[in-house]
């Protein structure tokens, strides 16, 4: 059981995976084909799963914070991170308007949407570029994490009953 723990929270600190991820591995309890290899269900309690994920998600987002704003400058001296971070600041600082207007909801709604690119290394990574303030990324991004944990959650259930998983 604490090697699942274990495991659910390090799938769930990985960047662009997160609880895209960890809440179904989690629950499900077969075993999944995918492009990196097989990986085989936890077959955990699905209300566990999810307090697990969604604590692990929020803890995520102050790390997430402080390297996205103090250590992100030492990988973009790699050409291709700094290409990506470039291409990153570009389409972000077309969105600054929204931002400042909606403040707090803008995070929310990129952190909380289930989508990837989006969650709290996405939401910390935009609010670094955007110079938003920890505390308003904190209160996001913990919003956020509980409604993209609530959507993944109902979503994996609901695709288990449907398929008879």
């Amino acid at each position: 059981m604490l090697s699942n723990i274990f495991w659910l929270v390090i799938l769930t600190f990985v960047p662009t995976l997160e609880l895209r991820w960890s809440i179904p591995i989690g629950i499900f309890s077969g075993s999944i084909n995918t492009p990196f290899g097989v990986f085989n269900g936890f077959g955990m309690d699905p209300l566990t799963v999810f307090l697990i994920c969604v604590i692990a998600n929020m803890i995520l987002g102050p790390i997430a914070y402080f390297f996205a704003t103090r250590i992100v400058f030492v990988f973009t001296k790699i050409p291709f991170i700094k290409k990506l971070y470039d291409w990153w600041c570009s389409k972000l600082l077309k969105k600054k308007d929204f931002v400042d207007k909606y403040g707090v909801f803008a995070i929310i709604f990129f952190v909380g949407m289930p989508l990837p690119g989006s969650g709290s290394w996405g939401g910390a990574f935009s609010a670094s570029i955007l110079n938003i303030k920890f505390k308003d990324y904190i209160i996001g991004n913990t919003i956020g994490v509980i409604i993209a944990g609530i959507i993944i959650f109902l979503l994996t259930i609901g695709a288990f009953s449907f398929f008879g998983i």
